[in-house]
């Protein structure tokens, strides 16, 4: 499985790179090392849960850095490290992750997951720190952006997405989807934005949303979904929360997937 790449897409859009394999300066995992090999996001049977430490199960961990051990169907042992982002309020046992060198936002139930092994809690903590900029912060979330990644030998591969959030306890990261790959990324945004790697395009955000209901979309928070897959093939997930700077825009979380997707009501790119 690649870390940056769902299994789903909610667009047809044209086909493009994965952003997070043509990003330059940004760690990668190879998937072909026992250090950096991928999670893997297909669907296994469920399993009784087994007994985790009472303290550290109880602990608020968000804003910690972790590591643990991760077991991959086939039996291999890969280790990972990372911080705690969040946990989600639907589900105090769902956690937000970042984790080194990754791109995509992880979502995990830490101490359930039977995959989860040997899960510390380090001694270096991260401490939210102010964004270098507020008002270009405030510039770019909700906005729909183009974003170009450095490729294979110098090529420059322009990605359409749309700003969702500051991330939370890493503040100098932001949120990020986009059109060609719906799933929670998170990048510096800032730095691409002054080095010219990241254009606001006016157009997009010029066109009036298109109507929906929004009584309707509001009330879907914590409800179950059944996606279908252009092969017929079912996904079953839930609303897990939405993007308070576009309130038409949706994360779910699928139960076969350690992503977190990304759904626009609106479709406003």
């Amino acid at each position: 499985m690649n870390p940056g790449t769902s299994t789903g897409s909610f667009w047809n859009t044209e086909g493009q790179g994965d952003p997070a394999e043509a990003a330059a300066g940004h760690a990668f995992c190879d998937n072909t090392t026992n250090e950096t090999a991928n999670l893997t996001k297909k669907k296994h049977k469920q399993k009784r849960q087994r007994s985790r430490s009472s303290s550290l199960a109880e602990r608020n961990i968000v804003g910690c850095r972790i590591s643990h051990k991760w077991k991959e169907e086939n039996g291999l042992i890969t280790h990972w490290r990372g911080t705690v982002l969040d946990r989600v309020a639907l589900n105090p046992s769902l956690y937000l992750l970042k984790y080194d060198g990754i791109d995509a936002v992880y979502a995990l139930e830490l101490h359930q997951d039977e995959r989860v092994l040997a899960l510390k809690v380090l001694s270096e903590t991260v401490k939210p720190s102010p964004v270098p900029d507020p008002n270009l912060a405030n510039a770019i979330i909700g906005k729909v952006v183009e974003h170009i990644f450095e490729g294979e030998q110098g090529s420059k591969d322009q990605w359409r997405g749309m700003v969702l959030a500051q991330a939370p306890i890493l503040n100098s990261f932001f949120y990020i989807t986009y059109t060609n790959d719906p799933i929670l990324y998170m990048y510096e945004l800032l730095d691409d934005y002054k080095e010219g790697n990241l254009r606001i395009l006016p157009d997009y955000n010029e066109i009036p949303p298109q109507d929906v209901d929004q009584k309707f979309v509001d009330g879907l928070i914590g409800k179950h979904i059944e996606y279908t897959n252009d092969d017929g093939t079912k996904r079953e997930g839930k609303m897990i929360g939405k993007v308070q700077a576009r309130p038409s825009v949706y994360f779910i979380k699928f139960d076969d997937d350690c992503h977190i997707n990304v759904y626009d009501f609106a479709e406003n790119f």
